[in-house]
């Protein structure tokens, strides 16, 4: 693989471009933060935010949708040059898959899609993150619309589109599973914002007893449904616990309210949809631990999160969460509701357990920050810009 940030241990320097030379002109796919903040949405607003805060980039941002018309410049982040392709997404990317029509228009150093699709220009490098093979690997896990990644992906290395992949996990799929040449593909892991101290005891008040929390959104990838098969488990020794997740509706929450009526725990599951960041602050610091059953990932910025704020971790050890988390979680197989059981009660118990993974955690988390995340991306910028031809 190309250059990268692999080593999240090691913080890259922040190498400043000579006196006089013009800035790169660099446009950043915002789309992502139109709606709700899932993790893309976060993930692409912290990026903004440090690379606006370098100064050294003619920052754009552009949007590719036709329901943001009235709002994509409100919507953006402050510094940054708001830009609109006028075309509905889906839209465009049909036609993406097919010809280089439409273009971003506008000459560009560098052209950044956050999230999977980057679109045609007439000059200039193109990067393209790729935060996880989940519709390569599992397109039944997948809504429609991601289902056409795969083939935009196809097209644009092709067309000699390099990747930023946000973990080596993913990026050893993309080179071993789709053949990506490995100079196309660049790792930089993202960072995380830490939660700010919250309010406990008012967390436990507002669920009425302890908790266990989960941070996702609600979709067959996240196996919320397994964690709730493996609950009664659990509840048969703590039987006022409850299980409260934070996270919207994504797609395919069928099975998981299936799995909650055939458990009896529709007192014990409490769904609080997204909150804002001193609610979600305060349920951290309430929780007993953070809870994270995903089937695949290729980061997991949770994980990060509960970390850095002191709470354990257990999760499934799949490849990037493994990456991610190093010794501070306590990692089960994927899938195995046995196993998932047997760790929750384990770290609700063992008094020791506990410590050591909140202790493991914290030294993990001081490893990733957006400042070490944002330094790595200014330097791919600029390597990809010189390569291409400014």
């Amino acid at each position: 693989m190309g250059p990268s940030a692999a080593d999240p241990t090691t913080e890259p320097m922040r190498r400043r471009p000579p006196a006089g030379t013009t800035r790169l002109r660099v446009a950043i796919d915002a789309t992502p933060l139109m709606n709700r903040r899932t993790g893309v949405g976060v993930v692409t607003a912290a990026l903004f935010a440090e690379l606006e805060r370098s100064g050294e980039l003619d920052l754009h941002g552009y949007v590719v949708s036709w329901r943001a018309r009235d709002r994509y410049r409100t919507a953006m982040p402050g510094g940054v040059t708001p830009l609109r392709l006028a075309w509905p997404a889906r839209l465009a990317h049909r036609t993406w898959q097919r010809m280089e029509t439409p273009r971003l228009a506008g000459a560009w150093d560098l052209v950044h899609g956050t999230n999977y699709v980057v679109p045609p220009v007439r000059s200039g490098a193109r990067l393209v993150t790729v935060h996880d093979l989940t519709a390569w690997r599992f397109p039944e896990l997948v809504d429609h619309h991601s289902r056409a990644y795969p083939a935009l992906l196809r097209k644009a290395v092709t067309g000699g589109t390099h990747i930023h992949c946000v973990s080596d996990a993913v990026g050893r799929e993309v080179v071993g599973e789709l053949g990506v040449p490995p100079e196309l593909v660049h790792v930089v892991p993202n960072g995380f914002d830490p939660v700010e101290p919250g309010d406990g005891e008012a967390a436990r008040r507002r669920i009425d007893g302890p908790y266990i929390l989960a941070v996702g959104t609600i979709e067959p990838r996240k196996d919320y449904a397994g964690l709730v098969r493996a609950m009664p488990a659990v509840w048969a020794d703590h039987p006022g616990l409850k299980l409260v997740i934070v996270g919207g509706d994504g797609w395919g929450t069928e099975a998981f309210e299936s799995a909650v009526r055939s458990a009896g725990a529709e007192n014990r599951v409490l769904r609080v949809g997204y909150v804002s960041d001193g609610d979600k602050a305060d349920l951290m610091a309430g929780a007993e631990m953070l809870v994270y059953p995903s089937v695949y990932e290729g980061f997991g910025l949770p994980v990060l999160e509960a970390m850095d704020h002191g709470l354990p971790v257990v999760a499934t050890a799949v490849d990037a969460v493994v990456e991610v988390a190093g010794d501070g979680a306590e990692l089960v197989a994927p899938g195995d509701v046995e196993q998932l059981s047997a760790a929750i009660s384990a770290v609700l118990t063992d008094d020791r357990r506990r410590k050591r993974l909140i202790a493991a955690g914290r030294r993990r988390a001081a490893d990733f920050s957006w400042d070490r995340t944002g330094a790595a991306m200014l330097d791919l910028y600029r390597e990809l810009a010189v390569r291409v031809g400014r």
